[in-house]
């Protein structure tokens, strides 16, 4: 006896299998590369608050350039950044990092703000 139905629905379960697939290697493609952005800010806000808490016994001009050193490093390029002292250290800086994938392109502002007291 042969089955009929059985034919039509050949392949189908291949199909899906691959869509699938695609969509999970783009969302990973894409995931990556949004993520590194977030791990260069992240990156960056530690080392604020590194600096932050050593801020008692530096200067802050080297807290300046330490960080103008450390922002170089992860972004390829020098940032500037705010330092401010009052009974608290407050390091603040802004900047933009862009993501230019296909189908998505977009410039994320980054504004990583750090406090510690004095």
């Amino acid at each position: 006896m042969v089955i009929l139905g059985s034919r039509t629905r050949r392949g189908t379960s291949g199909f899906g299998c691959l869509v699938s697939i695609v969509l999970i290697v783009a969302a990973a493609y894409y995931g990556l590369h949004i993520g590194r952005v977030y791990f260069r800010f992240y990156q960056l806000q530690d080392e604020m608050e590194s600096a932050a808490r050593m801020a008692p016994s530096l200067k802050d001009d080297v807290i300046y350039r330490r960080l103008a050193a450390q922002s170089d490093s992860l972004l390829g390029r020098t940032l500037t950044f705010e330092i401010r002292r009052t009974n608290r250290i407050t390091i603040h800086t802004e900047y933009s990092d862009s993501v230019d994938l296909p189908f998505f392109k977009h410039t994320f502002h980054l504004k990583p703000r750090v406090e510690e007291p004095l």
